[in-house]
């Protein structure tokens, strides 16, 4: 059951965060006041952020050793704001979200987003020497939807596709979805979710959610 977390989906999540972090490490870094993030490309978007976040990680020796309250508050300051999570809730959720009140979608939506952040946090703590190159874009003038293209590699290995999917919105380019190896993080989340839909309904899900955040809490050490 999802709620257990799947190898896949922690590798995959691992890796999303492996990268965030550790884009800056192959590129230049560049002054994010620059240019408005709101006014980037999706290509320059996903680099600027990444940059940012990996220099957090190698100044501050607390983020490196996984402090849970560094981690998340580095998350919700540097990513969190690039990541659109109602429509990532949405697309995971599948037809369920169809079924779904308004109060439960805000429930889903915020549990989501906890679940997300929570286990994002854990992988960012494993960020060592990891390196990630981009890809050539494949996106054309007036795209509002289009894939970052990366390669995640440790110093000894062999390195990993891993892409992120970008819808253009108002305030911006937003992350919705992250791809390991052809393996859409949505599309894990949505098979998963959907056999506790069919068992238990949305509220089933949403409980299910919310255990799933309350035991990682009290993994990382708080109630």
């Amino acid at each position: 059951m999802m709620m257990h977390s799947s190898q896949a989906l922690r590798r995959a999540i691992l890796f999303g965060a492996l990268s965030a972090a550790a884009i800056g490490a192959v590129r230049p870094a560049r002054s994010a006041d620059a240019v408005s993030r709101a006014e980037m490309g999706p290509d320059a978007l996903v680099e600027s952020v990444s940059i940012e976040v990996l220099d957090a990680i190698k100044a501050d020796p607390t983020l490196r050793n996984g402090n849970f309250d560094r981690l998340q508050k580095l998350i919700d300051d540097k990513i969190a704001p690039h990541v659109d999570f109602e429509k990532m809730t949405r697309l995971s959720v599948g037809p369920g979200w169809r079924q779904a009140t308004p109060e439960q979608r805000q429930e889903l939506i915020r549990e989501f987003r906890t679940y997300v952040i929570r286990t994002y946090s854990g992988a960012l703590s494993k960020v060592t020497d990891h390196k990630v190159k981009m890809r050539p874009s494949r996106a054309q003038p007036g795209d509002n939807d289009v894939m970052v293209r990366t390669l995640v590699a440790p110093s000894n290995g062999d390195p990993i596709q891993l892409d992120y999917r970008l819808g253009k919105s108002d305030a911006g380019w937003k992350i919705y979805d992250v791809t390991i190896l052809g393996v859409s993080l949505v599309e894990t989340f949505r098979n998963s979710f959907a056999s506790v839909i069919n068992q238990s309904g949305v509220d089933g899900l949403i409980k299910a959610l919310g255990d799933r955040n309350r035991q990682l809490a009290a993994s990382s050490g708080k109630s």
